[in-house]
């Protein structure tokens, strides 16, 4: 019986073609034009824009269900939970001149919804594949030669560009000194499908992700305590902001240590116990469960980028200012698995970079300084651009305004007057940085990068028309603010 002959891959090909001087001889064709690793918000929209341009696309993930992290445990789920715990708090607090009793949480039931939101939207993100014509590969795909990606336990996938888009994954505590078993000691994975209400909780970090879990469960009835090692919570933002949020975290019950150093976590019995570290003097915290809420790294496992020789650093894919790999420039790489912020939108930016080099066309660009970022508390808290402390630390001249949402009849109409609209702006007025902390700053902050992106001024802000009552009118005034004109403050 004869053996089975390996046929040589496309690189061998090309280097046997090339060594007897057929450099332009076309070997194989390629099966795809594009195939994109990663069905999240970067690779999902990016492969419907292909297709859209008129390419062949394939669209590669190891899980069954689309959207990535962000529409299974991520963003979407956590929204969810957010969206109910918070109407639960509404229900149990009252509404001036209305009055509600018997609000109960029906657990069983938020975490069914949340699940049939899940299945929705993968199932439109399927469609829009099907509509144009996208090829949707189950499967772990590993990279074994710059157009050719081997799906585990398939074949191999041929395509003429790739483009990487893994994500991330939580980030484990550093040597293992909290352990993370999946019941007491948990991630955001495990956090967002707990089958009950625990008592007590502890979330080690401060940032997004621990903020909004720690609201919900502690609006859902849990006695929750975080800890944060920075001295501030949400570091990242704008400093009146982090000061703010913490107190009216603080208001809604939940306990905060900041400069706070975890040493080890251990689950028990009945629990888990964290020991940490603050003025030198060591603490002990208990709940039934501890949340390990780090933040994300970069997911490159198994991705065989050692196969190509692509570089990374501190775990982020090495990229050039179009987003490819300098050593394959038939291959690129978007969102979380490259440098900048981890966010499900500045994905989505990436990839029309990426696919404008693919298609040699200008698809849009992605200013770091004009991505925002949101906090989905109550209230939210949102931003873009510099944060005053980053203006400092530059030495860049720069003038600020706050307008108090205390001051906008939207917000007295609807009882929502914590918080405010802080803007930055140059010499010469142009906006630099935009903070929001108030009900409805996610939507808000949309106004703020369309002005940023339009490289408008306050002076510009100030002559526009703002519909009233409306708290977007506080936009107006902040700016207004800046020249010591606002009306209402």
């Amino acid at each position: 019986m004869q053996g089975r002959v390996k046929l040589p891959g496309f690189e061998e090909l090309q280097l046997c073609c090339s060594n007897v001087g057929f450099h332009r001889l076309v070997i194989i064709p390629f099966r795809y034009d594009l195939a994109v690793i990663g069905g999240g918000p970067g690779g999902y929209t990016t492969a419907i824009k292909a297709a859209q341009h008129g390419l062949k696309v394939a669209c590669i993930d190891r899980r069954k269900t689309l959207g990535g992290t962000c529409l299974n445990v991520g963003c979407i789920p956590s929204k969810t939970l957010l969206s109910t715990s918070h109407h639960l708090q509404i229900a149990r607090d009252g509404i001036t001149g209305v009055e509600i009793s018997g609000a109960k949480l029906k657990h069983e039931e938020m975490m069914t919804n949340k699940a049939k939101i899940i299945r929705t939207l993968d199932g439109g993100i399927r469609g829009l594949f099907k509509k144009n014509g996208v090829d949707f590969i189950n499967g772990h795909g590993t990279l074994v030669s710059s157009h050719e990606i081997q799906i585990e336990g398939g074949d191999k996938v041929t395509a003429k560009h790739i483009i990487i888009a893994t994500g991330s994954e939580v980030t484990t505590f550093p040597g293992d000194a909290v352990k993370v078993d999946g019941k007491r000691i948990i991630t955001s994975d495990e956090a967002l499908s707990l089958e009950s209400v625990p008592k007590e909780m502890v979330v080690i970090g401060g940032g997004a992700i621990g903020l909004e879990l720690a609201s919900v469960w502690s609006r859902l009835g849990a006695k929750v305590t975080i800890l944060e090692y920075s001295k501030t919570l949400c570091s990242v933002m704008d400093q009146d902001v982090s000061a703010t949020i913490m107190k009216l975290i603080e208001k809604q019950g939940i306990v905060v240590n900041v400069g706070t150093k975890v040493l080890s976590g251990e689950a028990t019995e009945d629990g888990a116990v964290v020991m940490a570290e603050k003025d030198g003097k060591q603490m002990e915290f208990k709940g039934d469960v501890v949340l390990l809420a780090m933040g994300r790294r970069p997911f490159t496992r198994n991705l065989g980028l050692e196969n190509l020789g692509i570089k990374t650093d501190r775990g982020f894919i090495v990229v050039d200012d179009q987003l490819r790999v300098p050593n394959h420039p038939n291959i690129c790489a978007i969102g979380d698995v490259i440098a900048g912020p981890m966010l499900a939108h500045k994905a989505d930016e990436d990839g029309s970079v990426a696919l404008g080099n693919i298609l040699k066309k200008d698809l849009g660009h992605v200013n770091w300084d004009q991505i925002p970022m949101i906090i989905y508390t109550h209230p939210e808290v949102a931003g873009i651009g510099k944060s005053e402390q980053a203006l400092k630390a530059s030495g860049l001249e720069y003038k600020k305004a706050s307008f108090p949402l205390a001051a906008n009849s939207r917000s007295r109409i609807a009882e929502e007057t914590e918080g405010f609209v802080k803007i930055l702006a140059d010499k010469d007025n142009k906006i630099l940085g935009g903070w929001i902390v108030g009900p409805h700053a996610s939507e808000l902050v949309g106004q703020l990068t369309l002005m940023m992106a339009c490289g408008m001024t306050t002076v510009d802000v100030s002559k526009v028309c703002f519909a009233h009552p409306t708290v977007s009118e506080a936009i107006k005034e902040a700016c207004m603010a800046i020249h010591h004109k606002a009306t209402h403050f």
